[in-house]
């Protein structure tokens, strides 16, 4: 079983149109399966952060140590970040900004990515800083344009997920006992 397939049961109460002798709603009760929601969709800010501090002190030893001025810094951290982060992703799950902010990158089988699934995944991170634009109507009814960054379209394409410490140890968990 994969985290793709894992699913959750949930009791939904519905009412009907028919009531008991004491006045009170009869419901109905109904089992649903639903995709499990392993919220990796919900990790946005997380995973920018965890990049930002990744960044940080490469980008801090280049501009000091090397003495390179604030551009040629941040250009040359990028590929060491990426080296770093994929071979630090498929020992440990993590890097340094992901391990202070409680994140695992896992396949779908749970397991820490293979060095070139790995290296894919961060080499395509990247994409992941061009925005889409979307219209949005607020609730004063003005009407404005919208810029989002899709954190995950390298998890999309690699089919890696970037979840939480604990929602890692649950499906850990349910994978372990299916």
């Amino acid at each position: 079983m994969t985290i793709s397939d894992l699913k959750e049961k949930r009791i939904i109460h519905r009412p009907t149109p028919n009531f008991d002798e004491f006045g009170n709603r009869i419901y109905e009760q109904f089992e649903y399966n639903f995709k499990f929601e392993n919220g990796s969709d919900k990790n946005n800010s997380f995973r920018l952060f965890a990049k930002i501090i990744d960044i940080i002190p490469i980008f801090l030893a280049i501009h000091y140590i090397l003495n390179q001025n604030f551009v040629l810094s941040f250009i040359y951290s990028i590929p060491i970040v990426i080296l770093i982060g994929a071979v630090s992703e498929s020992i440990t799950g993590t890097t340094i900004g992901k391990k202070i902010l409680n994140l695992k990158v896992v396949d779908d089988h749970c397991n820490y990515p293979k060095l070139s699934k790995s290296l894919k995944r961060n080499l395509l991170c990247l994409i992941n800083l061009f925005p889409s634009f979307s219209d949005y109507q607020s609730r004063m009814g003005v009407w404005g344009t919208r810029m989002n960054f899709n954190m995950q379209l390298n998890n999309h394409f690699c089919k890696t997920f970037v979840l939480k410490k604990d929602i890692y140890i649950q499906i850990q968990n349910l994978l372990n006992k299916n």
